[in-house]
């Protein structure tokens, strides 16, 4: 895997995949930025929350749920000098589907947490990892 960034203007960097994806990151402008681009650590939890995602969907699907959407929103907190390290993070996971298992879909969290999502578990070394959950029914939702 690889990744290169690449300095454009001012704090404005492109960050280029290995798979040909590029994204910008910028700064505040308390740092020489413009507030351009996502910050860099702020990347680190789409990162993460994707990685989680990914694996939570993936998981249900392989066992027959039918999940049509997933959303995880991630907050953290960092430490208060440097490095600013994240100290805690939560996710909240919003799955959505028809007649989908809550006891499947608590474990796919887990085992994403526990097991397949290599950022939570890079995370998880420095920072307190948790969650809620909540399943969205949309057989229930079409009879209401």
């Amino acid at each position: 895997m690889k990744a290169r960034i690449k300095l454009v203007d001012g704090m404005m960097f492109v960050g280029e995949s290995g798979s040909g994806h590029a994204v910008i990151m910028d700064g505040a402008p308390e740092y020489g930025g413009r507030n351009l681009g996502v910050r860099p650590m702020e990347m680190l939890l789409i990162g993460l929350g994707g990685c989680t995602a990914f694996d939570v969907v993936q998981i249900l699907r392989k066992g027959r749920e039918k999940v049509t959407d997933c959303e995880v929103e991630v907050t953290a907190e960092r430490a208060e000098t440097d490095p600013k390290v994240f100290t805690a993070i939560h996710m909240e996971y919003r799955v959505k589907g028809r007649d989908l298992a809550p006891a499947k879909v608590e474990r796919a969290i887990e085992l994403s947490k526990e097991k397949y999502c290599s950022a939570s578990i890079m995370l998880g070394a420095v920072a307190k990892i948790t969650y809620d959950w909540t399943v969205e029914d949309e057989a229930a939702e079409a009879a209401a």
